[in-house]
């Protein structure tokens, strides 16, 4: 028999999705990284203010880091797409159809009287 692993660490058997806790505090180490990524952008933007271009590039880059940050905050993730099994009945067919040796089906047409007589409209109307 093999020595089972022992750590006390449990073992994930299911395909779960990961707690709501846990997903919203992966949320928020999301959310706080982008927004720290702003505050040193603005500060290399001031150290690098005699390269202008590269101070501007900073500053440019740090305006829409608040609006991803929220985005990515309050982004979750997608559901799985999972076939459901369900039951799936079998087509059949009203009638079979007729076979070429066999005579088509026969139609029955009524043909109203000339005369108008057994038809169910009242007399003189």
């Amino acid at each position: 028999m093999e020595e089972r692993d022992r750590s006390g660490d449990p073992v994930l058997i299911t395909e779960a999705a990961p707690s709501y806790d846990d997903e919203l505090a992966a949320r928020k180490r999301k959310y706080m990284f982008t927004m720290g990524m702003r505050f040193p952008c603005l500060i290399l933007a001031g150290i690098f203010y005699q390269t202008w271009w590269l101070a501007l590039a900073l500053l440019v880059l740090s305006i829409p880091l608040p609006w991803v940050a929220v985005l990515i905050a309050n982004d979750r993730p997608p559901r799985k797409s999972e076939e459901a099994n369900r039951y799936q009945r079998e087509h059949r067919k009203i009638e079979a159809a007729p076979e070429p040796a066999i005579e088509p089906h026969q139609v029955i047409d009524v043909d109203a009287p000339a005369d108008g007589q057994g038809t169910d409209r009242p007399a003189g109307g």
